[in-house]
């Protein structure tokens, strides 16, 4: 196996949930290199992909697809704040969360959808709704080993700075 595909699936393995563009500059690899080597990682099983938010995040096969989509979310920084409020507090009102973490009712809403549709929370049939981690033991496990990256920061950080020009 090629030194640079070597490299590319311990990074991988070393940073589960990384996306694309974070193992071509962390690795300093051309763009069309990162994208060659991880296609034949893929293909040969070496490596799992996810598509979760428009990204297609990287990971070691052994992580399962419910794993893959939390660890995915944890490298984000607003739902990462969420789970992180989640495993904290337990179960807690859409509205809560959007007061305690400061955000706009509609991002907060926008993130609980997603990690709803995901498995990583859950929404309570009564009223008002409750949202809870759907797997607390395991997501406080996952909040140990990833951290939202640089780049998911700032995205975050400029839809909530939109969000607030609109609220």
């Amino acid at each position: 196996m090629p030194e640079t595909r070597i490299r590319v699936r311990r990074h991988v393995r070393d940073t589960p949930g990384v996306h694309f563009n974070r193992v071509s500059r962390d690795l300093d690899i051309a763009t069309g290199q990162a994208q060659y080597h991880l296609r034949r990682l893929v293909r040969d099983a070496e490596v799992a992909v996810e598509r979760i938010g428009g990204r297609a995040h990287y990971f070691d096969p052994a992580f399962d697809p419910w794993e893959r989509r939390a660890v995915a979310f944890l490298r984000r920084e607003t739902a990462r704040e969420i789970l992180v409020r989640l495993h904290a507090e337990g179960a807690t009102r859409p509205a809560t969360l959007a007061a305690e973490l400061d955000l706009a009712r509609s991002t907060v809403s926008w993130h609980v959808s997603n990690l709803t549709e995901s498995g990583v929370v859950e929404k309570s049939d009564d009223r008002p709704v409750r949202v809870s981690l759907a797997r607390p033991e395991r997501t406080a496990a996952l909040l140990d080993e990833v951290s939202a990256s640089l780049p998911d920061r700032i995205v975050d950080r400029f839809v909530r700075t939109v969000d607030d020009l609109f609220e």
